[in-house]
């Protein structure tokens, strides 16, 4: 009787697994075994075909030869066309996992893809094993892949630091974005949002190419994400009571003083609790391939950061990830007994 009321799935009527009880298989087996790579060898990764089509339309649609506001225009409509065609394979998937006995099987595998906790803490960690173990060159080298900044500026406190800043704002637009649009829209509502997140990777820069086709990526990319960054923010101080020589309060303070510092309407939330939790300073000065960014700094603490910062923050990062994957618990309890 119990599970009848967990699982929403009548053998003779066909119907999947209740999706919020997928949702957290998905995001423990991710945590577990990663994205599942061995797959991708032998089909493409969904978010590699979302970058198709979007790559496919730029190139289709952003031509030097037009003017900023018709390349604006095509931008839009590229929006509207990747969101368009992503959203009804995701509907489509959705129905065939709710009216199919085994079709949940390609929602929880596409669930796994989407969230990339287990890859970004990896990522993390083999900076901090560099540093711990006196690799600078391999330290860069790590960092090279979660940071867009010139790692061979960097000395090993400003790797540390770099470090830090993508594991807070990483776990916003790679985590809890996708499970809050999951949670509020289902499958679709996931697959909308990295297709979104990843035009914005793609196309959403400030330079020649990209200002004009890019800027609603961009602008929309601001906006599904502005309510994942400020609960993300409140996940990093609600874990700071739970993590050794941590502050809850000084995660609330410093995210409500330093958030609007950052050049990004969202990603301050998120770093400015990681750096108040911590008592640590990052963003700051930093520099680009092709500039120098002198930003302010968020924090009060230290910026002299080591790999032992970056195992506190990957400490900090996995007490979060289990909240927010109790908070999904107590949502599906209460959406089964609301259905009862």
């Amino acid at each position: 009787m119990f599970w009848s009321q967990i699982v929403n799935w009548n053998p003779g009527s066909g119907s999947g697994l209740e999706p919020l009880l997928l949702l957290l298989f998905g995001i423990f087996i991710e945590a577990y075994i990663g994205e599942a790579r061995l797959i991708y060898k032998f089909v493409p990764h969904p978010v590699v075909l979302m970058g198709r089509l979007i790559g496919m339309l730029e190139r289709k649609l952003n031509r030097e030869k037009r003017s900023n506001m018709d390349r604006a225009v095509r931008g839009f409509i590229t929006v509207l066309v990747v969101c368009t065609v992503v959203g009804a394979i995701g509907a489509g998937i959705d129905w065939a996992s709710r009216n199919h006995q085994f079709g949940w099987i390609i929602e929880l595998m596409l669930i796994i893809s989407l969230i990339a906790q287990r890859a970004l803490f990896n990522a993390v960690r083999k900076v901090g094993i560099a540093l711990r173990d006196g690799s600078l060159e391999d330290a860069r080298g790590e960092v090279s892949h979660i940071v867009g900044r010139d790692p061979a500026q960097l000395d090993s406190h400003g790797v540390a630091r770099a470090a830090v800043e993508s594991l807070a704002e990483n776990f916003s637009d790679g985590v809890i974005a996708p499970l809050f649009w999951y949670v509020i829209f289902g499958l679709p509502g996931m697959m909308v949002y990295k297709a979104i997140n990843t035009m914005d990777s793609m196309i959403g820069y400030k330079n020649e190419r990209y200002r004009a086709f890019g800027f609603s990526a961009a602008r929309i990319d601001d906006i599904v994400n502005f309510v994942p960054a400020r609960l993300t923010g409140l996940l990093f101080m609600l874990a700071a009571i739970f993590t050794p020589q941590a502050s809850p309060g000084g995660a609330l303070r410093i995210m409500f003083r330093d958030a609007s510092k950052h050049r990004s309407v969202n990603a301050g939330w998120p770093e400015g609790a990681v750096a108040g939790a911590l008592n640590i300073a990052i963003a700051g000065p930093r520099r680009y391939p092709d500039r120098l960014v002198k930003d302010p700094w968020i924090g009060s603490g230290t910026a002299q950061l080591t790999h032992l910062d970056i195992k506190r923050a990957l400490y900090l990062y996995v007490v979060a990830g289990l909240i927010a994957a109790a908070m999904i618990t107590g949502i599906a309890i209460l959406r089964m007994m609301w259905l009862t």
